[in-house]
């Protein structure tokens, strides 16, 4: 599985165009120049929790918070720092059932209460992942939102993706450049863009058998492929 770095956020080199000279800059190449390379991912991230429905709203949703204190509890004993475990979401609703009237006539009816409560992993060992979901599931969890993975500090990788691409527009618009017997001047101006990160879930549906079995639920971390382009002109003369 490869998770894909895509989209496009702008990101402006210098506070506005670089202007090297203006009568200079009439007569430019613009160029796109790109660079991309491959990272393993350094953490995963991962939402479980659990649906639980009960009578009244006390007892609904103190049986959603154990389940999820022992999600939280078995991260710990794994090595999770506690900053790496937070709360994603917490509800409370009354619950309905549908309830057929003689003649035809169908209407809902109130049935107790249904609540949920989500927790959000973030695990630097991603060999433990397996072993995590498992175990959240035996802790009472039914519900697995969704497994990520990134790079906790991708900014020094995009540094060097923008240098890199800076190079590569430098490099085609020199070849430009002689291939129409000019002589490739200053940088007029420069823009950059850097891919964003794309986290593929894996569905609860797909994960949850196989813990509820007791063996260690398979997962693939991939790689990820991170990408950088910048637009340039530079000026020309004969």
């Amino acid at each position: 599985m490869r998770a894909i770095l895509s989209g496009a956020l702008l990101v402006t080199v210098l506070a506005a165009p670089v202007q090297a000279d203006d009568a200079a800059c009439k007569r430019h190449i613009s160029v796109v120049g790109r660079a991309a390379e491959t990272r393993a991912p350094d953490f995963a991230e991962v939402t479980v929790g659990i649906e639980a429905r009960a009578a009244t709203a006390a007892a609904t949703l103190d049986a959603a918070s154990k389940a999820v204190s022992g999600v939280s509890a078995q991260a710990r004993a794994l090595g999770v720092p506690p900053a790496d475990i937070g709360t994603a979401a917490v509800t409370l609703q009354t619950a309905t059932r549908t309830v057929a009237r003689p003649g035809g006539a169908v209407t809902e009816e109130p049935d107790g209460y249904r609540a949920s409560n989500l927790v959000t992993v973030r695990l630097a060992d991603m060999d433990r992942l397996g072993d995590l979901l498992r175990q959240a599931l035996e802790s009472g969890a039914n519900r697995i939102d969704g497994v990520s993975f990134g790079l906790r500090d991708p900014d020094k990788s995009e540094a060097a993706l923008q240098v890199a691409a800076t190079r590569d527009a430098r490099s085609r618009a020199e070849a430009l450049a002689e291939a129409v017997g000019a002589k490739l001047g200053a940088l007029c101006t420069l823009t950059t863009t850097v891919g964003t990160p794309y986290r593929p879930a894996l569905e609860m549906a797909r994960a949850a058998p196989m813990a509820a079995k007791g063996r260690r639920v398979p997962i693939e971390a991939g790689t990820i492929q991170m990408s950088s382009e910048v637009t340039a002109a530079f000026a020309v003369a004969q």
